[in-house]
């Protein structure tokens, strides 16, 4: 997979080529990284590389304005969505900014594959539809330095209802307090509004988009959609597989 000289655009209808935290949490069996996203995988490589470029300019253009969320939304699968938001945020603990990563596909999740991760606490959907549930008892610590992560949990029958509960705001609010920068993935947008409500909860997000697969239509109808949404699209990135 390769991800092209990414780029932050101006224009978020267009696509263009490419504190810490105080939870105290102990790690148990299955929560321990078996696998690395390509990042830290394969760091020499020009994909790697161009990870790199993307947090240059998303560190830049975006964490240093005083942003503290992002969500990572995309028009439609395989278009490597998980990819960038996994990759990203190890590329952005890498420099000592306190980062959670939260699977909010709550459908398709692929956050804990990614790193060969096996919770057995449970994740985001039993946190969501579960008053007793702690933000403790579903967030996985240190999987790297720097680096937290929220699972999705089991997949649930109404992800999109468990999303517009108060309860996934309090939990936002509580990260943005706690973490240097929270990353979402989400659903691709055409299978459902669940992105949406992820992002406009977050305030901000990228646009994903796979070179000759996705259509500039769908990105402009999605940049659209998550502005109508109180979403501001901070940019665009095109992956070349």
């Amino acid at each position: 997979m390769n991800v092209e000289h990414s780029h932050m655009s101006t224009d978020p209808s267009v696509a263009s080529s490419a504190t810490a935290a105080d939870f105290r949490v102990v790690r148990g069996e299955g929560e321990k990284p078996t696998r690395l996203p390509l990042v830290l995988s394969d760091p020499n490589s020009i994909e790697a590389e161009s990870i790199r470029a993307l947090r240059t300019r998303f560190v830049a253009q975006h964490v240093q304005e005083g942003r503290r969320s992002i969500a990572i939304c995309t028009p439609a699968a395989e278009t490597g969505c998980t990819f960038i938001a996994c990759n990203l945020a190890v590329a952005i603990s890498q420099i000592g900014l306190s980062t959670v990563l939260v699977d909010a596909n709550l459908r398709d999740p692929g956050v804990a594959e990614e790193f060969g991760l096996k919770p057995r606490r449970g994740g985001l959907s039993e946190y969501l539809s579960d008053s007793a549930k702690e933000i403790d008892d579903i967030i996985i610590e240190s999987v790297l330095p720097d680096l937290a992560i929220i699972p999705a949990g089991a997949v649930p029958t109404n992800p999109q209802e468990l999303l517009s509960g108060g309860r996934f705001p309090h939990l936002v609010d509580r990260l943005l307090r706690e973490f240097d920068l929270t990353i979402f993935d989400t659903t691709p947008t055409n299978s459902c509004t669940d992105a949406q409500r992820v992002a406009n909860v977050a305030g901000y997000s990228l646009i994903v988009g796979r070179k000759h697969k996705t259509f500039f239509n769908d990105v402009r109808t999605l940049s659209q959609l998550l502005g109508a949404d109180r979403s501001v699209v901070v940019g665009t990135v095109l992956n070349d597989f």
